[in-house]
C-alpha cells in the first residue's frame, strides 16, 4: 500500500518534470500545511528564491481560503517589486482547489500571469 506522503512525492516529481522556472518567468511553488500556506518564486536555473510570501505575514482575519487569497495578492505585489509579471504555477502535489486555487486567484487578480 502506498502512503499518502509517497503518493504526493510521486505527483510532485511528475509536476516538476514539466514545470521549471527561469529568471524572467520563475516557478511559483506553493506549500500548504494544515495551519498555514506559503509560496515562493524560484529561478530553477540559478537555484535562487526571488520572492516569498506566507500566511504568517498577512492578517489572519477570515477563513483559510480568504487568507490564501491575500497571500496570493502579496506574492504578486512582491513579484512586481522585483520586476516579474509572469510565472509558472507549481501546486506542489496538492489538488488545485480550495486554498491552492484561492492563492492562484489572488495572485492573478493582483496582476501576476500564469
Amino acid at each position: 500500500m502506498i502512503s499518502k506522503l509517497k503518493s504526493r512525492r510521486r505527483i510532485q516529481k511528475r509536476i516538476r518534470k514539466k514545470v521549471s522556472g527561469v529568471a524572467n518567468k520563475p516557478r511559483l511553488a506553493v506549500f500548504r500545511s494544515n495551519k498555514a500556506i506559503s509560496c515562493q518564486l524560484i529561478d530553477d536555473i540559478n537555484g535562487v528564491t526571488l520572492a516569498s510570501a506566507s500566511s504568517r505575514e498577512v492578517k489572519a482575519d477570515g477563513n483559510k481560503s480568504e487568507v490564501s487569497k491575500r497571500v496570493g495578492a502579496l506574492i504578486a505585489s512582491k513579484a512586481k517589486a522585483v520586476g516579474i509579471d509572469a510565472a509558472k504555477f507549481d501546486r506542489g502535489g496538492n489538488l488545485y482547489h480550495g486554498r491552492v486555487k484561492s492563492l492562484a486567484d489572488g495572485a492573478r487578480e493582483a496582476g501576476l500571469n500564469f
